[in-house]
C-alpha cells in the first residue's frame, strides 16, 4: 500500500457510498490464489505507438504511463503469476478479414474509434515486454469488452476461476466494458489502479471511481501481490 494505511479502494472512493456506505464489505475481500486469473488487456504495440502520437501531439500521459508504471507493474503481476503457475489470460483488440468488415460498429467509426488490427500484424501483438508465452489464453476481440466478444467468460468458469485481476487500457473503454460485464457474470474483479491507463488523469480517476465498489475492488499491485503471496 502506498502510505501503508490507506487501501487504494479508499482512495477512490465511488461517489455513490457517501449515501449509503458498504462497511467493511470491500475490505475483506481477497482474491483466492486457487481460483484467481490474470488478465491483461489491450496493452498492443498499436498503443504503444498511439502513445507517442499523443505525447508529440502535447500529451505525454499515456506515454509515460506505459513507460513508467503500466508496464512495470503488468510486468510484476505476470512475474508472480507465472512464478506461481497461476491462470494468465491476455485479450486484444483484432479482426480477422483485411478489411475489418467482421468489426463491431464501435471499433469500426470514424476518428478515435477507428481500430483495425489485423491479427497476426506488427501493430496488433502484445507489447515486448508482456509478450504472452505458450499455454496463456489470449482471446482476441473487436468490441470493448472482452467477455461480450469472446468465449473469455465461459472459459474462466470451465476452468474453475471465480476471481479476475485486471489491468490493460483503456481504462474508461474496453477495461471498464470487461470489468462491468466479468462483474455481472459473477466473477469477482480486482482492478490494479497502478497497471491501467486512460488518455489522461481526469479521465483515469474518474472512470476508476465509477468502476470500485459496484463493479469490482480496485486495488494496487502491490496490495494484490501482498494478499496472493500470503496464501
Amino acid at each position: 500500500m502506498e502510505d501503508g494505511k490507506t487501501p487504494t479502494f479508499r482512495k477512490f472512493l465511488n461517489p455513490n457510498f457517501e449515501v449509503h456506505p458498504e462497511g467493511d464489505y470491500w475490505e475483506k475481500i481477497k482474491p483466492l490464489k486457487a481460483k484467481t486469473a490474470l488478465l491483461i488487456i489491450d496493452v498492443q504495440k498499436h498503443d504503444q505507438d498511439l502513445a507517442v502520437e499523443l505525447r508529440n501531439a502535447g500529451n505525454s500521459y499515456l506515454y509515460d504511463r506505459l513507460k513508467e508504471t503500466v508496464i512495470p507493474n503488468a510486468k510484476r503481476l505476470l512475474t508472480f503469476f507465472r512464478d506461481q503457475q497461476m491462470v494468465v489470460t491476455f485479450a486484444t483488440l483484432g479482426n480477422q478479414r483485411a478489411d475489418g468488415r467482421d468489426r463491431s460498429p464501435t471499433q469500426a467509426r470514424p476518428g478515435w474509434n477507428y481500430t483495425l488490427l489485423k491479427i497476426g500484424s506488427r501493430d496488433q501483438e502484445v507489447v515486448d515486454d508482456l509478450k504472452p508465452r505458450e499455454g496463456e489464453i489470449v482471446v482476441c476481440k473487436t468490441t470493448d469488452s472482452t467477455v461480450m466478444g469472446t468465449q473469455y467468460g465461459h472459459i474462466l468458469r470451465w476452468m474453475g476461476i471465480e476471481h479476475v485481476v485486471v489491468g490493460g487500457l483503456f481504462t474508461d473503454q474496453c477495461v471498464s466494458s470487461t470489468v462491468r460485464d466479468l462483474s455481472d457474470w459473477g466473477y469477482t474483479v480486482f482492478l490494479v489502479e497502478d497497471a491501467t491507463s486512460a488518455i489522461n488523469a481526469d479521465l483515469q480517476v474518474w472512470e476508476t471511481r465509477i468502476l470500485n465498489q459496484i463493479y469490482c475492488k480496485v486495488v494496487s499491485t502491490e496490495e494484490v501481490l501482498q494478499d496472493l503471496a500470503a496464501q
